[in-house]
């Protein structure tokens, strides 16, 4: 693997005293499978909203001194922007993020708000990754921090699973957002190395199934405009260098619909007093709906996000169409 648990143990270091220890909430299972017990991840209470900040802190904080001065570039739909808005400020770097004109506006306010500056695109005409790499040779060479597609982003996002498995040593299988990837793969390595047993599946929309559809074909499948409430997670094929360490690690991919993401969004909100954006619900949606078929009593499930806007939760949360 081109990352080890020690790279992520030695992440885990670089973030103490930074980072959130996020807690881990024990819920009873669905009535359809009372015997199962769901261990959830709180990484909508990690700061910035997301597990994002773990990866862009990681990476920021080994630039050179020469890098940090040259500041840096990174591309988002929000929480990675975000995420490397604040590591940025935290370490003193100029950093330029560019942003899909129709991402949430709290997202766009708070990346704003950590003193970022940002560049709107159409995501629907324009490639945020040629407006980044553009950016970044006007800008003197900064250094481009992409959202999943790098080693050390990776390994940061590791430490949240890390912590998870250090809580509930005992899991039987980890449920896992997978957009890009980098999430799922650091998790992999990390929860992998310590119980090597564990089971890891990733979970995405079925409106945005370029994961299933790249493990169904065991090589890369792109798809196009994929259509999703769950906007962190479309991306139109699996990373680079994701995709060959989330194959070799992981046992597959699970789909929901975004009818269940819903559900499980109200879920928590009403059983576990925990806001996830639908992005960060998709695990719980696979667990409530019985998509993971096999046995496993304790699961372990990372809740990637928490930023969504009030307005366009209560519209999700009061919309029962397609809500189990």
């Amino acid at each position: 693997m081109p990352i080890t648990l020690e790279d992520v143990r030695a992440s885990a270091q670089r973030l103490k005293g930074v980072a959130v220890r996020t807690p881990v909430l024990q819920v009873d299972g669905p009535q359809r499978a009372p015997a199962r017990q769901l261990f959830i991840k709180c990484e909508n209470l990690q700061r910035a909203g997301a597990f994002k900040f773990r990866g862009a802190y990681n990476r920021l904080a080994q630039l050179t001194e020469a890098e940090r001065a040259a500041g840096i570039v990174a591309f988002s739909s929000g929480n990675h922007a975000q995420g490397v808005a604040l590591a940025a400020r935290l370490l003193n770097i100029a950093a330029t993020i560019v942003m899909p004109a129709d991402a949430s506006r709290m997202k766009l306010e708070e990346t704003k708000a950590f003193g970022a500056d940002v560049v709107l695109y159409d995501r629907a005409t324009q490639s945020r990754e040629a407006i980044a790499a553009s950016l970044a040779r006007e800008r003197g060479g900064a250094t481009l921090v992409p959202p999943y597609d790098d080693y050390l982003v990776m390994a940061g996002q590791g430490t949240a699973a890390l912590e998870l498995v250090e809580a509930i040593p005992d899991l039987d299988a980890l449920l896992v957002p997978v957009g890009g990837g980098g999430l799922l793969a650091g998790t992999a390595v990390a929860a992998k190395g310590v119980r090597p047993d564990l089971r890891i599946y990733g979970v995405e929309p079925a409106g945005a199934n370029d994961w299933a559809l790249s493990w169904a074909a065991a090589e890369p499948v792109s798809v196009d405009a994929p259509e999703t409430i769950a906007d962190g997670l479309r991306t139109t094929s699996p990373g680079e260098l994701t995709w060959p360490i989330v194959r070799a690690l992981a046992e597959g991919i699970l789909t929901v619909s975004d009818g269940e993401i819903r559900h499980a969004m109200r879920f928590l909100l009403e059983r576990v007093k925990v806001v996830a954006e639908p992005s960060g619900a998709v695990g719980v949606a696979a667990a409530l709906s019985s998509k993971l078929s096999v046995h496993a009593s304790k699961i372990g499930i990372i809740i990637s996000g928490g930023n969504v806007d009030l307005d366009r939760l209560c519209a999700l949360l009061s919309d029962n169409e397609n809500v189990l």
